[in-house]
């Protein structure tokens, strides 16, 4: 016979009660202000049990980090397939991958408020999208209409920096659907 937790029992719905009280104090108070005190706490549960899912706070901060990473550049590679393809246009692209990367946010603020602005790898993070874009735009620049002198690594880091700006502005604080300003952007 199997041994080990079963799938939703208690464990998994502790180990999950910590990671989501972690992000809420990683969030709210920042990464050294938050203790393991704190995040078992939250969760209503002991320190041993923190330590049975979790090496320390470091790694369950960078896991985090690291699974936000992935999570957002999927979404922004997702589309790289049908656009290869001639399925959608390169503004379909680019709204698409913004329109899904705010919904991403809006579903995760938390989380999104932990992995794109407040950690040390957000930078790094906001560096390969913006050389996603710029791979992808690059490739696709004849059915591009720009004017001659918009550059590609402009327009990169103008979708990121608007995409970084409306987050804080709109997605965060539940002011303006994603949808709306995916479209924003785009237009």
């Amino acid at each position: 016979m199997a041994r080990g937790r079963k799938v939703n029992s208690n464990g998994e719905r502790s180990k999950q009660l910590l990671l989501e009280k972690a992000v809420e104090l990683f969030s709210t108070h920042g990464y050294h202000e938050t203790k393991i005190s704190d995040i078992v706490t939250a969760a209503n549960v002991t320190q041993p049990t923190f330590y049975l899912y979790f090496k320390s706070k470091d790694k369950l901060f960078n896991d985090l980090n690291e699974d936000f990473k992935k999570n957002l550049l999927s979404i922004f590679s997702g589309k790289l397939d049908s656009l290869s393809s001639g399925k959608i246009t390169p503004r379909e692209f680019i709204y698409e991958s913004i329109e899904n990367a705010f919904n991403y946010f809006d579903e995760n603020p938390n989380l999104t408020k932990i992995g794109f602005f407040d950690s040390q790898s957000a930078s790094e993070l906001k560096d390969q999208i913006v050389e996603l874009y710029i791979k992808t735009l690059k490739n696709e620049q004849g059915k591009l209409i720009l004017h001659n002198e918009v550059g590609i690594d402009t327009l990169a880091h103008s979708i990121l920096g608007s995409i970084e700006r409306l987050t804080l502005k709109y997605i965060l604080t539940k002011q303006q659907s994603p949808q709306k300003l995916a479209n924003d952007i785009v237009n």
